[in-house]
Order: structure tokens, then C-alpha cells, then sequence
């Protein structure tokens, strides 16, 4: 649930949450092909057991992290767009850092780091026609929580509570991430 500190005017007013679902941005895409998705809707899991990463990679999602994917209808040239991933890092850090004095870097293009390891990643999707971005579907996971990583990935994932030894308020961390994303990088006032 987004915490009542949302103050969009479009992203996020849809909220849909689920305990556990394949992936979240396999949902919005489901959601789009059926034409039965609202502008600004937000998609939160709790698991997911079939998430995807850049260039086709499996993402894993356990209880009690951030996993969430966005759709917004832009309708933007491509160009007002560019560099949007490392954009949507960089609020990401700005977060964390305000918040909770937690400094993450950014790998680029889309990985949240700390200490040599990944804690975050982001997923974005346009939807193209000519030189016009018609939407964006964003997948965005943060491992926030202490979690046992399966043995592929281990020597190169960390949480945020693992290395900080602090709970984050994930509802805070989506709800501020809404606020400024419209705002700051979409430019809706």
C-alpha cells in the first residue's frame, strides 16, 4: 500500500498489490495487450517467483523487498526520454541517502550497488512508434531485507538490512520514488 504521503497527480493513484505473482512487469504487459490498464497504475509484490532483469535474466524477489513495476503513458520523442534508467538510478540513490544516510552507487546502466555488490536493479520498457515513446513500463527491485541468496548469486547480491543492519519502510521508498518521479523526471505538476 503506497503511504498517504502520495501526492501524484497520475502515477501510483492505481495501486494493485499482490502477496505473490510471476512478475510484476509481466503483469502491466498482460494488463496492456488486454487493454485494462489505467495511466500511473503501480503493480507491488510481495514475491515474485518468475521476475525478469535486463536482457532477459531471472531477478529474484523474496518477501519483505521492494518489487514493483510502474506504467505510464507518455507520449514523449524519444530524445526528452534519454538516459530516463540512469535518471530513475540516481532519485533511487537520492532516496536512500536522505533517508536513511545509506550511499548506493549506480553500475551502469541500471544496477544499485553497495560495497562491490548488487542490492537493485531497474527494468524499462518503452513502447515505440517513430521517433514517439507512446509508455514506459518500469520494473524496479531492491533487496531491502536479510535473505539467504541462492548459490548463483550470492558472491555478488547483498540487501540493505545485511549490510546496514536497519529495516526500510518500503511503502516510504515507492511512495517518495512516485512523488519524484512525476515530478522531477516526467515534469507533471
Amino acid at each position: 500500500m503506497l503511504s498517504k504521503e502520495l501526492k501524484t497527480k497520475i502515477l501510483g493513484r492505481t495501486c494493485i498489490e499482490f502477496k505473490e505473482i510471476n512478475s510484476t512487469q509481466k503483469y502491466i504487459h498482460n494488463q496492456i495487450k488486454e487493454n485494462k490498464i489505467k495511466n500511473g497504475t503501480v503493480v507491488i509484490a510481495d514475491v515474485q517467483t518468475d521476475a525478469i532483469g535486463t536482457h532477459g535474466r531471472k531477478w529474484y524477489t523474496n518477501t519483505n523487498n521492494i518489487a514493483f513495476s510502474l506504467y505510464m503513458e507518455v507520449n514523449q520523442n524519444i530524445s526528452k526520454l534519454e538516459g530516463l534508467t540512469y535518471k530513475i538510478a540516481e532519485l533511487l540513490v537520492a532516496i536512500f541517502q536522505e533517508k536513511y544516510n545509506i550511499q548506493l552507487y549506480i553500475k551502469r546502466p541500471n544496477d544499485l550497488m553497495y560495497n562491490g555488490k548488487k542490492v537493485g536493479g531497474i527494468l524499462t520498457e518503452t513502447k515505440m512508434h517513430n521517433e514517439e515513446v507512446r509508455y514506459i513500463v518500469i520494473g524496479i527491485g531492491i533487496n531491502i531485507a536479510k535473505q539467504e541468496f541462492n548459490k548463483e548469486i550470492k558472491e555478488i547480491a547483498t540487501s540493505i538490512e545485511q549490510e546496514f543492519n536497519i529495516n526500510i519502510n518500503r511503502n516510504y521508498i515507492i511512495t517518495e520514488f512516485c512523488n519524484r518521479f512525476e515530478e522531477e523526471i516526467l515534469k507533471i505538476k
